[in-house]
């Protein structure tokens, strides 16, 4: 990577993205990030890492593992495998936001249940009782 004016040192870079820089070293050690060094073999780091930690962070916060996540942003990663990683991946978002949508909806209707007990309300009971396990009823 060639040095230019917009690098910064591995703890400034860290702060504004509100992590350590232990973290940094980690990720740079799993082959995630490759920052500049400095002729005193200090890490520098450019747009180009700024742009690749974001990327880790939405892989974070989407369920990926950094293997996989390291699998994704490899230059020489795989175009077949990466896409049907990305597809799997994708359906089981979607199903966890399913999951995140249904829990949201009866917390969101207990909440304003007029119900004396939120339990005995018809309504929630319906939620409720449409996850049991078959052979079971509320």
């Amino acid at each position: 990577m060639k040095s230019s004016s917009a690098t910064m040192p591995i703890g400034d870079l860290a702060a504004m993205f509100g992590i350590a820089p232990h973290v940094l070293r980690h990720w740079e050690e799993m082959g995630l990030l490759a920052p500049e060094r400095t002729s005193t073999g200090r890490r520098v780091y450019g747009p180009a890492e700024a742009t690749r930690i974001v990327l880790i962070q939405i892989s974070k916060e989407g369920g990926l593992s950094l293997e996989q996540t390291r699998q994704l942003l490899a230059d020489a990663a795989d175009r077949d495998a990466r896409r049907e990683l990305l597809r799997r991946h994708s359906e089981e978002l979607r199903q966890r936001i399913a999951a995140a949508q249904a829990a949201l909806d009866v917390v969101e209707h207990a909440a304003q249940c007029e119900a004396e007990d939120a339990l005995a309300c018809p309504q929630l009971r319906a939620k409720v009782t449409g996850r049991l396990p078959r052979g079971l009823s509320g």
